[in-house]
């Protein structure tokens, strides 16, 4: 190399370094923390280095896939462009033809045309192919179902009597042609003005003589007869317009129903009746309702006060359970419409929020084909274990045991799997509550699910709103229509639910401990709160309040929870272990039958308030607790809340830990004949009485909790209660979760979740396959910890048990239109029902999903 050159090789080096310079950055960037890529000042030298991005990239992401597809286009269009260039060239190059010339420089030309001017039309061609539409993007995703039609009234009948019923045909069609199955629903839960402005009498009312004001939703008097008239005459008009589509997988009737108890007069004037055909007469009801205290004895039925400002608890009990019994009317009533038009296969459902006041949910899904509820749920960190002790407990849940909990309630109402019809999103709540889920919460919730029987994942909505009152309810797509890190972590769990098929296809969840639910119980525990909150006002959740402390005290100790209502007590197979806890409306035969189960070899525990009261919520005249006192070995008659946590210190028969504590209430309780003292308050007056006991009766046990137990207290005690499950079932780390179900052949599949952040090895007890994976593991199953900023698992969910082996696939696919609509993921729906969908929303995970195994 000449001297002379020295200067222009320097300039030629100085150059490739700066053409160099985006891909060295790019690769640096690669092994860098994500909060570090734009950090200033910027840095070369990745400081921490990390190779998450790439375990991200090739564990969370369907990369190899994308990769592929991206090999094949490329190769493509080189292999063609190379042939017909070739050939061109040589045309041009040994031919002599007429223009040619002028082709060539057209041709030419054309070289320098940028690629900006061909993107419409490029785009007009992706449009016309299906490559750009809405539909694309969804069976990429493998979405298999939408739900569609329940909320817009108004764009069916824009005006009495005037249909609009074309619009829903071509999306129909449009997911028909790629597989997608669709859930109609009746749009009876939000009225279009034009109904209410003109029969303004429909409105619902509050307090008697105050109505509703319209704007919202669900604020119309159902059991009107004008009302009913209009949503019979819609209902038909849709069902028969679509019944037939062979899109139509099933029907959604309404939507979230009970939201209000109606005191419209004509709602009185049935209540009144209901009342004289069940007592028959005004002294019937004077006693069993105790109306001689303050002067409420009734001389005639014209006596009887509106419910406004009513505080004798026997009323509001009996005008609660009215209330439910309207709305599992009025649903049941749109179902047979529907069923009318409906064909073989096609199921009619609706969707539940449980935490509405007038929904009884076992009476509501008796008259449907399959259970359907909306659980939402707090996301990142009130996911996170071990448990932050998040409170309050409302339509959105907090804790991880919570949203198991609400998995357990939906397979509660009918006792088999369940659709998930709505769950979150993005952010789910009002425009100044945007918490959108950790990398993985979706993905991990939604696996939590179908591991407690849900058929059907459904997460409100496809396309975010632009507009309306949920415009910040994120959908799986954001407003731009783009999809990003909701609709990829979906894609990935799509890709899992297609490897998994038929396994996880309506499970049946094992269950170690059963607890009974009562809805009467609840409101009456509502009329008359037990509980104080902190400024010593009533706690309205009372009996949430003493149900949840036993429900997660079983969590906590790794067990399995059934919950069963009063009445499918005689249909179900109960485990070892039945909890009771604020059983305060007791039927005399219920009671009784708790009885009988301990006396047959069952461990049953009894909370604070039950059986206290009988099913009119009286105060029982038995000594307490009523009607199993002397089985239980213990009785009390006097009873005091507590203003601050106790502690409760345990015996030989039950070791407590140092943080157990004695929450809000104790019973003062007196062991008799020959009951054992489990657990005592440390305090000098409420050390008199035990916190817990139990005693021997027949071949099983009665044990007594006579407080609130605190998470510490419960979980011993549940641990305590089921010592063959817990030692099974027991956490194998704190932040693990580790459940089991049955499959529909019989193979039993099993689920672990790693809630925190550290990655988590776990034992297996024998030889286990990974049913998405197929990995097989011997003696421990390796997971991973949360992504960064994420607060769901990475790594497989183990399994116990011998491997065994998959059938079966799922798909999934997606709507067109820009109504709004649901997107589904379908599993399948419970045995013997067609199969149905649930919509839901989801992020990009950076996390590897949950991993389950199948044994025979």
């Amino acid at each position: 190399m000449t001297r002379n050159r020295v200067p222009l090789y320097g300039v030629l080096v100085l150059l490739a370094l700066a053409f160099l310079a985006p891909l060295l950055w790019a690769l640096s960037g690669s092994f860098k923390l994500r909060g570090d890529i734009f950090g200033y000042p910027p840095r070369l030298v990745p400081d921490p280095f990390t190779l998450d991005n790439y375990q991200r990239l090739f564990s969370g992401q369907p990369f190899w896939r994308w990769f592929l597809m991206s090999t094949v286009v490329a190769l493509t269009a080189t292999v063609v462009s190379v042939f017909v260039c070739a050939l061109a060239g040589y045309g041009f190059a040994k031919f002599r033809f007429a223009g040619r010339r002028l082709l060539f420089g057209v041709m030419f030309s054309s070289l320098s045309i940028p690629f900006a001017v061909i993107l419409v039309p490029l785009f007009v061609v992706l449009v016309k192919t299906g490559l750009g539409s809405p539909w694309f993007a969804l069976a990429e995703a493998r979405f298999t179902v939408i739900r569609v039609g329940e909320s817009v009234w108004s764009t069916w009948e824009p005006s009495s009597g005037r249909f609009d019923l074309d619009w829903l045909q071509p999306v129909l069609d449009g997911a028909h042609e790629r597989g997608i199955s669709v859930i109609l629903g009746t749009p009876t839960y939000a009225v279009p003005g034009w109904l209410a402005r003109q029969y303004p009498e429909i409105a619902g009312e509050y307090r008697t003589g105050e109505r509703h004001g319209w704007g919202a939703r669900q604020e119309v008097d159902f059991t009107h007869p004008a009302f009913l008239f209009h949503a019979e005459r819609i209902i038909r008009k849709i069902v028969a317009r679509n019944a037939d589509h062979p899109a139509v997988i099933g029907f959604q009737v309404d939507n979230e129903p009970g939201l209000h108890l109606f005191h419209n007069h004509g709602v009185f004037q049935r209540f009144t009746d209901e009342l004289r055909e069940r007592y028959g007469d005004v002294e019937t009801l004077n006693r069993e309702w105790g109306l001689v205290y303050w002067s409420h004895r009734l001389s005639t039925w014209a006596d009887l006060w509106t419910p406004d400002g009513n505080v004798q608890p026997q009323y509001d009990l009996a005008w609660r359970r009215f209330q439910a019994r309207l709305t599992t009317e009025f649903i049941a009533w749109q179902a047979e419409i529907v069923r009318e038009y409906a064909h073989p296969g096609q199921f009619v459902t609706t969707c539940i929020s449980y935490d509405r006041q007038a929904v009884e949910d076992d009476k509501l899904t008796e008259r449907l084909d399959v259970t359907a509820g909306n659980p939402y749920y707090t996301m990142q960190d009130a996911l996170a274990l071990p448990d932050r002790n998040r409170s309050g407990q409302d339509w959105t849940t907090n804790g991880t045991w919570a949203l198991y909990r609400s998995a357990d309630r939906m397979y509660s109402s009918r006792q088999e799997p369940f659709l998930v019809t709505e769950t979150n999103a993005q952010a789910i709540s009002w425009p100044w509550n945007n918490r959108p889920a950790y990398d993985g919460q979706y993905r991990q919730a939604a696996w939590a699910l179908i591991s407690r029987g849900a058929s059907m994942i459904e997460y409100w909505h496809w396309h975010t709103l632009h507009f309306g009152a949920e415009t910040y309810w994120g959908g799986i797509l954001p407003h731009n229509g783009r999809p990003g890190r909701v609709y990829r972590e979906l894609a990935a769990l799509g890709e899992e639910l297609e490897a998994a098929g038929d396994l996880v296809a309506s499970l049946t969840p094992d269950a170690d401990v059963a607890f009974l639910y009562d809805g009467p119980s609840k409101w009456a525990l509502q009329a008359q709160p037990p509980l104080a909150r902190p400024d010593r006002g009533p706690d309205d959740r009372s009996y949430e309040t003493v149900f949840d402390a036993f429900y997660r005290g079983a969590f906590d100790a790794g067990l399995q929870s059934r919950i069963l209502h009063p009445g499918q007590l005689p249909d179900t197979e109960l485990p070892s272990v039945l909890v009771v806890p604020a059983y305060y409306a007791a039927a005399d035969a219920t009671v009784d039958r708790l009885k009988a189960y301990a006396e047959q070899g069952g461990h049953l525990v009894l909370g604070p308030r039950t059986a206290y009261g009988d099913h009119e919520a009286r105060a029982r005249t038995d000594v307490q607790p009523a009607r199993l006192a002397e089985a239980a070995g213990v009785t009390y008659d006097e009873f005091s809340n507590l203003d601050a946590p106790l502690p409760v210190t345990g015996t030989g028969a039950l070791a407590l830990p140092p943080e157990a504590h004695a929450l809000h209430w104790a019973d003062g309780l007196q062991p008799q004949g020959g009951a054992e003292e489990l657990a005592a308050y440390e305090h000098p007056h409420f050390g008199r009485w035990p916190a817990a006991t139990t005693h021997r009766h027949g071949a099983g046990r009665i044990t007594y909790v006579g407080t609130v137990p605190n998470p510490a207290f419960a979980r011993a005690l549940l641990q305590w209660a089921a010592p063959a499950a817990a030692g099974v079932r027991q956490r194998p780390h704190p932040s693990v979760t580790s459940t089991s179900a049955r499959s529909r052949d019989g193979r039993r599949v099993r689920f672990l979740h790693n809630w925190s952040w550290e990655p988590v090895t776990v034992p297996v007890p024998e030889a286990v396959r990974d049913a998405l994976s197929g990995a097989e593991y011997s003696v421990e199953v390796p997971g991973r910890g949360r992504a960064a900023g994420a607060a769901s698992p990475r790594g497989p969910l183990g399994c116990e048990g011998p491997p065994g082996a998959l059938t079966g696939s799922v798909t999934q696919s997606v709507p067109r239109t820009g109504r709004p609509v649901n997107a589904s993921s379908r599993i399948r729906s419970p045995s013997g029902r067609p199969s149905s969908t649930v919509t839901f929303l989801a992020s990009s995970w950076a996390v590897q999903g949950p991993s389950f195994c199948p044994t025979m």
